[in-house]
């Protein structure tokens, strides 16, 4: 069976922020998704997480304070499990590339 990402198929439309950060490869594995939360280094729409188990879905904005920049993310979609990269990057928008981009005259 080929590997493939799935959208999230649950009642819900809502998901672990820990289990999110994982999915879209913003961090290698669940665990260090965990640590970067307990750690107060994730903000979900200006306000800053502790607990990994906060319930995020799409149009959620995130500010991540990784290692050595800030990532500003908005959530555009859920998986059921981890992906590609490729599917990775479906799950947000990039919210600091886009505005470092130009205005148009």
């Amino acid at each position: 069976m080929a590997a493939r990402s799935t959208p999230l198929s649950i009642a819900s439309d809502k998901q672990r922020l820990d289990k999110w950060l994982w999915f879209a490869r913003i961090v290698k594995t669940r665990h260090q998704a965990v640590e970067l939360i307990a750690g107060g280094h994730v903000r979900v729409d200006g306000r800053r997480i502790e607990v990994p188990a906060k319930l995020v879905g799409p149009g959620a904005v995130l500010t991540i304070a990784l290692e050595r920049h800030v990532r500003v993310l908005r959530i555009t979609g859920l998986a059921a499990r981890r992906g590609s990269a490729d599917a990775a990057q479906t799950l947000f928008a990039d919210l600091a590339a886009e505005g470092s981009k130009p205005a148009a005259i």
